[in-house]
Parts: structure tokens; sequence; C-alpha cells
């Protein structure tokens, strides 16, 4: 006879003997009575089965079905990620050196043009004749030097009348220089290879310094720029490496910081970063750049998804495979997480290369228990 048979003989005993008795005791005391009698009988039986559980080898467990992933070690980069767009390092809007109306333009937008080609001009008619005017005269003033010059060279006439001679040639010449030179900034030219982004002045207008008429952009020398949060201050450094990702092109470019600023703005507590970029006729202006600076770099890191750590109590663990009996179980190991990035996260500590990480089914999964994968 088992424990348990035991129990409810022992229990039906006990209700016979308070049934008897029924003449001598009120029935609400005798009902109340055999409802006690009765819950501490059912929390002794319910005692008794966990522990035959415990001990019954026999008794069939539910396997878990899972799946693992051996944990390996590799090259980890964690990457600060902010959005620039792309700049051109020679992005210039041109004006006229002087004043003066636009009598001409020479290009539209879109053409290339070359260092000092000249994009308009700006009425200089007045000045062409006074320049003419002073050709003339120093034609004359040549004729009349060369001649006393070599009067001079026979010792004929005086030296006062040579050096007269020479030094109405000689000004004349600096005046024809100064009036070449004005006639000059009447000429409003490019001061870099690149494309003509857009013609800003018409004919007629009236153009004068600090007014741009033209904008010229060399969309061969560009660059990306972000803003970075101060609290990257320490993280980010000339000649880190950076990833530019370009949406609109679908592409991606493996470049280096060549630029960060020293300073912090006080109003959005950022600073900049630059990278340039290879020249390329597809990048454009103002394009959104997406930078990925590298800002810790592991060559030998152990990684394994993000979604398989687990923190529960304040406990960070992982679940792997392991045997126990000749049979597959599921085994808690507490782990230290290092860096986190699209979706990988390092392990500092606590597993190593071989472990059989479970990656999918151990939600609910406990310490111990049957796995099948």
């Amino acid at each position: 006879m088992n424990t348990y048979k035991s129990i409810s003989i022992i229990a039906l005993a006990g209700l016979m003997a308070s049934c008897g008795s029924t003449n001598s005791t009120d029935k609400k005391t005798q009902l109340e009575n055999l409802k006690k009698e009765q819950a501490k009988i059912a929390a002794q039986i319910k005692e008794i089965e966990g522990e035959l559980a415990k001990t019954d080898t026999s008794t069939t467990r539910k396997v878990r079905f899972v799946e693992i992933a051996g944990v390996t070690s590799g090259s980890f980069k964690h990457y600060i990620d902010i959005q620039g767009r792309i700049e051109a390092v020679e992005n210039v809007n041109v004006s006229a050196q002087a004043p003066g109306t636009i009598t001409n333009i020479y290009v539209t937008e879109g053409q290339g043009v070359k260092k000092g080609q000249v994009l308009a001009q700006l009425n200089n008619a007045v000045l062409l004749s006074q320049i003419e005017v002073v050709k003339t005269n120093l034609a004359l003033a040549n004729t009349v030097y060369n001649r006393q010059k070599a009067l001079w060279d026979q010792k004929i006439g005086t030296e006062i009348q040579y050096l007269q001679a020479k030094s109405a040639k000689e000004g004349l010449e600096r005046q024809l220089a100064s009036m070449d030179d004005q006639a000059d900034l009447t000429k409003i030219k490019s001061p870099i290879n690149g494309t003509v982004d857009a013609v800003i002045a018409k004919l007629g207008d009236a153009a004068s310094p600090g007014m741009p008429s033209f904008r010229v952009v060399n969309a061969g020398n560009l660059k990306a720029r972000a803003t970075v949060a101060e609290s990257y201050a320490a993280n980010v450094q000339q000649g880190d490496e950076v990833k530019i990702v370009l949406p609109d092109l679908n592409k991606e470019v493996n470049a280096h910081v060549s630029f960060v600023s020293r300073s912090i703005d006080p109003l959005t507590r950022s600073f900049t970063v630059e990278a340039k970029l290879p020249s390329d006729p597809a990048y454009r202006a103002n394009m959104v750049a997406v930078m990925k600076i590298v800002d810790y770099n592991s060559a030998k890191a152990v990684t394994i998804p993000v979604n398989a750590v687990q923190n529960v109590n304040n406990e960070t663990f992982v679940l792997v495979a392991d045997k126990a009996n000749g049979k597959e179980v599921a085994r808690k190991k507490a782990v230290k997480v290092g860096k986190i990035y699209n979706g990988k996260a390092e392990i500092v500590n606590g597993l190593s290369e071989g472990d059989k990480l479970i990656t999918i089914g151990y939600q609910g999964l406990n310490d111990g228990e049957a796995i099948k994968f």
C-alpha cells in the first residue's frame, strides 16, 4: 500500500468518525472541521506527488526544439552613424571686381570653364578710348626716345634731353599698364576650374563687387560634411576610418576623416567632421550622405546576435547547448557585453569559441531543460 492510499484511508476513517457523532455535534461545526481536514490532506498529497516526480526516472520530460550556432571570433567594428551632406570644396560665388553695366555674357549654366576664363564683360568703352589715346602718345614717345638715345650715343645733344625722352616714354608705359589692369577688372572671370552652376547676372544689370553674378562649382573636389554630438568628442579623430553611404545612389565609399573641428558649437553642442570624396560625376553638392565613423575596432572579438542576450533580475546571460547524462540540455552562461552595433553584440567575457549558442527557441527555456536541435 503506497503513501497516497494510506492518506486516503485515514481521511475516510476520519469522515466516518465524524458522521458517527452527528447526534452530539452541531452540523455546521462538523462541516467546517471536515473542510479543514480536506485542505490539509490535499496539501499533503501535493507535497508527496512533487517528491515522487523528482525521484521517478520513468517520468517522460518535455523536450524543447531549438536552433544553435557555433560561437566564433573575428573582426568587429563599432560605428557612429550621423547624417550629413556632400559639399563642394570649391563652390564659388563669382562677382565683378569693379562696378559697371554687363554688356556681354559668354557662358551658360552647366558649361565647364577653366580658371581665368571670362564669364562676362562690363561696359568699358570709355576706358578703351583712353587706352587708345595713351597708346598713340606712347608710340610718339618711343620714337622721340629712340632718336634722343641714338644722338646721345654719338655724344650729340644734351643728357637732359635724353633723360626727358626716357622719362616721358616710361611714364606712358606705366600709365598704359595701369589702364590695362583697369580694363581687366571689367571682365568677370572664373577663379577656379569647374562648372557654371548658376548664371545670376543678366544683360544690362549693374554689377558691383560683392554682388554674385555667377556660381561656379568644382564637382571633382567634393567632401562629406556632418555635425557630431559633443559626447563623441573623445572618440572621433582625424584619420579615423569612415564609410560614406549615399542612399540616393545606393553607393558606399570608404574614406578617412580629413577634418575635425577643434571647437564646439555653443548652441547645438556639436562639432564638425569632414571626409574627402573621390571624383565621380554622379555626385552632387548637397546630396544626403550618411557618415559611419569607426570609433571602436577589434580584430578578434566574440560576437553574437544581440537578441540572444537576456537580462533577468539584473543578470545578463545567454543559453548554450551542453551534454548531461548523454542528453542535450540548455545551460545558462553569465556574460559581459561590450559594444553593440547593427544587431551584433560583442561578448567581452563568458563565451569562448566553440560554444553552441542557442539562437532560436531560447525564450522561456530554463537552465538544465532538455533540448533537441
